[in-house]
């Protein structure tokens, strides 16, 4: 029977529903189990990153070849036909025909999206700029619920840049698919876009400083000031070091109150929280091989070759 992924292009956590979702994690947690598989042996993935990456890719094609399959990477673009002057929409028709999935991140929300349009094969957003990072906000969902049993009923902090941080755009797009309240805790010069809130339905957002909020939340997102996204180094200077989440930050909080981030952290994230049981952060990133397996296996339809039990 057809999983309903198989086939399905994956740009924004809203192509998911609060059942695919469910099945991602639910697979995710018996990708966990199992160290290798053989179920993409006759599979390839295309992985072109424009942008660096070490998380995402590494976790992208460590996922491939736990489920039996091959990667072609392509991370350099000066080694590519686009230094010829060839188009992107050329590019993306080469690769797709290469492989079985493409899994593309650009600085250019309109570069993955371009890809889902002229291939044939899936295409993930591995990252779209200050837009989205869908793959991100379901690890953030496997870590929550990997600790705290659930996602309905929580509160949550989305905390520090969140006018540019793709992966906070997508973890509150995936928090409106449940019964969440969010606190929104930025300088007023990094809030996320009115428009993206105002499109938020389930989660009722508020705004407030994390020191007024810390007693009531269940998770601490915390982001980091998205250097590469400013469009002069002087906004940055500016507003790099405005915030800082420290073990002192956290006096009040709930005893199983945990905090996450999509990582990498500069200096917005004080080590101190490290040996604590509320740092989930690097539990959170090594999450991503076998949340990656199980979106792969699923898009791929490969998942139909192994017996899994029941994924909601």
């Amino acid at each position: 029977m057809a999983n309903g992924f198989a086939g399905r292009d994956l740009i924004s956590i809203k192509d998911l529903n609060k059942h695919d979702i469910g099945a991602v994690l639910g697979l995710a947690e018996t990708m966990s189990k199992r160290n290798r598989l053989d179920i993409a042996y006759d599979k390839l993935a295309t992985l072109f990153f424009f942008e660096p990456s070490t998380r995402t890719r590494l976790s992208f094609e460590a996922a491939m070849y736990r489920l039996g399959g091959h990667c072609l990477s392509v991370y350099d673009v000066r080694s590519t036909s686009l230094e010829k002057g060839e188009s992107l929409s050329d590019t993306f028709k080469i690769l797709d025909s290469y492989g079985d999935v493409l899994l593309i991140r650009h600085s250019d929300p309109n570069v993955v999206r371009l890809a889902a349009e002229v291939a044939k094969n899936p295409v993930i957003n591995a990252g779209a700029g200050w837009d989205e990072h869908p793959t991100q906000a379901l690890i953030d969902a496997y870590i929550i619920r990997k600790s705290l049993g659930y996602l309905d009923g929580l509160t949550y902090c989305i905390l520090g840049d969140l006018k540019y941080s793709r992966a906070a755009r997508s973890l509150l797009l995936l928090l409106d698919k449940f019964n969440t309240k969010v606190y929104m805790v930025s300088p007023p010069a990094l809030e996320m876009d009115a428009s993206l809130i105002a499109g938020i339905e389930r989660a009722p957002i508020k705004k407030g400083a994390l020191s007024d909020v810390i007693g009531e939340i269940d998770v601490l997102y915390v982001t980091r000031v998205q250097k590469e996204r400013f469009p002069s180094e002087g906004d940055y200077e500016r507003l790099k070091g405005s915030y800082r989440v420290t073990l002192d930050s956290l006096r009040g909080c709930k005893s199983n109150m945990i905090v996450i981030h999509p990582l990498p952290r500069v200096d917005e994230l004080g080590t101190d929280i490290d040996p604590t049981p509320h740092a989930r952060y690097f539990q959170q990133a090594g999450l991503g091989i076998s949340l990656r397996m199980a979106l792969l296996a699923l898009t791929l339809g490969v998942d139909e070759r192994m017996s899994v039990p029941e994924l909601i």
